[in-house]
């Protein structure tokens, strides 16, 4: 009745002790697998099976800091009499994600301040609050004594130039949701700004990262090396997180089994048991990565993680180019 809830499909057990640090082509092409468990538009969660730590940690560095976004660089402050300072609204708005997509666009060149219809996206925002004319007596709610009492990111507005209005979609360039709070306001205040995107990278700034967390974790195993029943079953059900261990029914006695290792936050609460430490195995698959991205942007996170790929494809081309360059000029490498 003993239950192992990971074994790998070769049969090998998933022990540090058997694996293998000698990488080859051939095996990597062989036993590589991307496995996606989850994913919808924002969120992605998918397994890749035979890969080394240090790839994948640089593609959570690449999506991290090297994957392009658009993102409000420059703010002109034209009214501000919000109780906000112009230096913290600027970062705020900054943090503002965009719809715009990354790729219809180009670097703006160092130096140039104005920007171009290919590199640069103009935006407005223009709001003044007042007391509400048709508030109700006996009404205090701030929708109710107030318009636009709020600042929302649903208030930028896109100024299209040059050939961007025969280009792009107004719904395409406003900011993702409509509903981020920028600040507050009472009767007498008014903010009017005009804000200027352009495209970077996470290396430059946060505000150009376009995920919320890109990270990646070793896959648990658990493994009862005897049978586990009764008292002690429920015991062991208790030393790991809900789910990991189930305890069933069978021949009259409760027996526990692994459920679901996936879930395990390896606490390794059970070696403080010394009836069942001696009966449970547990550690993690060095070759196996759970791992997950969150998109901020438009762009699915599985859009991102091809991105990443493309980034690291080029690195290593570059790699092997600047090499062999050194390698005609007789430099020594080693």
């Amino acid at each position: 009745m003993s239950n192992t809830i990971f074994m790998r499909q070769d049969g090998v057990k998933p022990a540090s002790a058997n694996f293998d640090e000698n990488w080859t082509l051939q095996k990597y092409q062989k036993e590589l697998v991307i496995k996606v468990i989850t994913h919808d538009n924002s969120d992605m969660e998918f397994d890749i099976i035979g890969i080394f730590p240090a790839l994948c940690n640089a593609f959570r560095r690449i999506l991290i800091s090297e994957v392009p976004t658009m993102a409000i660089e420059k703010v002109t402050m034209i009214q501000n009499k919000t109780i906000i300072p112009d230096e913290i609204l600027a970062h705020r708005f900054g943090l503002i994600p965009l719809k715009a997509n990354p790729r219809l666009f180009q670097y703006r060149m160092p130096g140039d301040l104005v920007g171009t219809d290919r590199d640069t996206l103009n935006y407005e925002l223009k709001v003044k609050c007042v007391k509400n004319p048709h508030r109700r007596a006996g009404h205090y709610k701030l929708e109710d004594m107030f318009l636009n009492y709020e600042i929302l990111s649903k208030d930028i507005k896109w100024i299209p130039f040059g050939d961007q209005k025969l280009l792009y979609k107004e719904e395409d360039m406003g900011a993702i949701q409509d509903d981020i709070v920028i600040a507050k306001m009472r009767p007498g205040q008014e903010l009017h700004v005009k804000l200027a995107a352009v495209k970077g990278i996470g290396k430059d700034h946060a505000k150009f990262s376009p995920v919320g967390t890109a990270t990646y974790r070793l896959h648990p195993y658990i493994k009862l090396l005897e049978d586990v029943v009764d008292e002690q079953a429920e015991r062991l059900k208790k030393c790991f997180s809900k789910d990991v261990i189930e305890v069933v029914n069978q021949k009259g006695h409760r027996v526990a089994q692994v459920k679901n290792a996936r879930i395990d936050m390896c606490s390794r609460n059970v070696h403080n048991e010394p009836q069942l430490k001696d009966k449970v195995e547990v550690g993690r698959i060095r070759d196996h990565f759970i791992f997950t991205i969150e998109s901020v942007i438009s762009s699915p996170p599985d859009e991102l993680f091809r991105e990443a790929v493309k980034i690291m494809k080029k690195k290593c081309s570059d790699a092997i180019i600047e090499l062999q360059n050194m390698s005609s000029l007789n430099v020594d490498v080693s």
